[in-house]
């Protein structure tokens, strides 16, 4: 876990980090984050003089925003975890509640890659492929919390199985996990990764060329779909593909604009915070639900 205290103006005040311990059950898990947020707010008034005047929360997996209910996270093995009310009868302040990916996306947006963009899609290459779809300062969560979910775009319709129950999907072929197992099988190392398959390629080795510019192609694909469909002007691609650099970003950019026809090219820009955008994103979810309760 990550966490943060984070100013009106989005500046990181002081950072920490502490093991989920998923190990210990879902239960001890919720535990943990309420604890760790009352260790945050008990720094902030012993070392910034003052205590946090509101929380804000990212979580894995089906989040319900607007009720504070993490709904499901397979890798924590949650269901239905109130954590806004748990939050705010732990710390005493008011809680906002996010999924991972757009907190993320939101703070790239407002403060990050596509700070002063009206419109953008912020898209991180991980395990998986998700994305958020930034309009006006904000994140749209769609009319059940799922938009943005761009890894699940076939484009391949005759590719991989992917666990949604669909072939051929973004994330089967262009994450970092689908590069993984493609540069393992063509390199016959079973310890190879994604990283390994980008340092070959910068090398030149003409096997790993192919691995990359599959993704690549793959990737293309799925993101003129996307600029097709939302328009953005900024293009923020993140996550552990995005660390290769000029590697990724150089073949990409040409492979999308060899694909659109009356589409326009977005600026295509690499992520600027890191793994610190959650905590980030968290604290202007607080600060923005403070701002919502002021003028309302």
């Amino acid at each position: 876990m990550k966490a943060a205290l984070v100013g009106t103006d989005g500046t990181l005040l002081h950072e920490a980090r502490r093991a989920t311990g998923r190990e210990r059950g879902a239960d001890a898990v919720v535990e943990t984050i309420l604890a760790f947020a009352a260790d945050l707010r008990a720094h902030g008034e012993e070392h910034l003089g003052e205590s946090a005047v509101a929380a804000g929360v990212a979580v894995p997996g089906i989040v319900d925003a607007a009720k504070g209910i993490a709904v499901y996270a397979a890798n924590l093995g949650w269901r239905d975890v109130p954590l806004r009310a748990l939050l705010g009868e732990r710390l005493g302040v008011p809680v906002a509640l996010g999924h991972d990916v757009r907190t993320g996306g939101l703070a790239e947006g407002r403060i990050g890659a596509g700070r002063g963009s009206d419109r953008f899609l912020f898209v991180p290459l991980g395990t998986g492929i998700a994305g958020a779809i930034g309009i006006a300062g904000a994140i749209e969560a769609g009319a059940h919390g799922d938009a943005g979910e761009i890894g699940h775009i076939v484009v391949r319709p005759d590719g991989p199985d992917c666990s949604c129950g669909q072939r051929g999907c973004l994330e089967t072929l262009a994450s970092a996990a689908a590069v993984t197992r493609a540069w393992a099988a063509a390199s016959g190392d079973p310890s190879a990764d994604a990283a390994d398959c980008a340092k070959a390629v910068e090398s030149g080795d003409p096997a790993a060329v192919r691995v990359w510019q599959d993704a690549v192609d793959a990737l293309a694909a799925g993101l003129v779909t996307a600029l097709t469909l939302l328009d953005p002007g900024t293009l923020i691609i993140g996550g552990g593909l995005a660390e290769a650099g000029e590697t990724l970003f150089t073949p990409l950019r040409a492979a999308v604009e060899e694909r659109v026809t009356f589409q326009k090219l977005p600026h295509i820009v690499p992520a600027a915070l890191g793994d610190t955008a959650g905590c980030l994103g968290a604290g202007l979810l607080a600060w923005d639900l403070l701002s919502t309760e002021v003028s309302a």
